[in-house]
């Protein structure tokens, strides 16, 4: 939306709220900066009485109120949030975010299953490690790299990519950890 400002000329910017233009005070600020630097204000549906430019001392606490009040809201369901996936992490679920390499989640579950062609990189890797003890990730990369395995999304690997796999040998032995949680993983073990 800003890159767009500096080559189209716009009175304003509509939005259902102003708490989806920012998260944070700090956006706040680089926001209304932006703006005002090209003339644009800031038209909110459920904040009718919102501008930029407005020095009305009562509009200014209202809508102070109402960032509050989204603030509050997006830091309890957070907090919703983080309890449910620490339960689930506890029972050894999977509890979200990115999937490690050599597993899959299966569509309508939210369970690892195995993916067999990424499990046998997963295992080479360990493998290569045991074989050469004192090759840096980088030589394990190369190897890896010459041998055709691929990452996740079909690319060459590197080094970050071999110490990413090397630092789950917990997971991939069947234990799952999140934060400070460490369970017996509901996922089948690779190694």
């Amino acid at each position: 939306m800003l890159e767009y400002l500096t080559h189209q000329k716009v009175d304003y910017v509509v939005t259902l709220n102003t708490s989806r233009l920012w998260r944070s005070d700090i956006v706040k600020v680089l926001v209304h900066r932006e703006l005002k630097k090209y003339g644009v204000d800031i038209r909110s549906i459920e904040q009718p009485q919102y501008s930029i430019y407005k020095k009305d001392p009562s509009d200014f606490l209202i809508n102070g109120l109402m960032e509050l009040l989204d603030q509050y809201q997006r830091l309890e369901i957070s907090l919703k949030l983080g309890r449910g996936r620490n339960k689930k992490a506890q029972q050894g679920g999977y509890a979200g975010g990115n999937v490690a390499l050599g597993y899959k989640v299966e569509k309508g579950k939210k369970s690892l299953v195995i993916d067999d062609r990424q499990a046998k990189t997963v295992q080479r890797v360990f493998d290569i490690k045991e074989q050469y003890p004192s090759w840096t990730l980088t030589q394990l990369a190369e190897r890896l790299n010459e041998e055709g395995h691929g990452t996740k999304q079909e690319k060459l690997f590197t080094k970050v990519q071999v110490k990413r796999i090397l630092d789950r040998r917990n997971f991939y032995s069947g234990k799952y950890q999140y934060g400070d949680i460490i369970a017996n993983g509901k996922h089948q073990a690779i190694l």
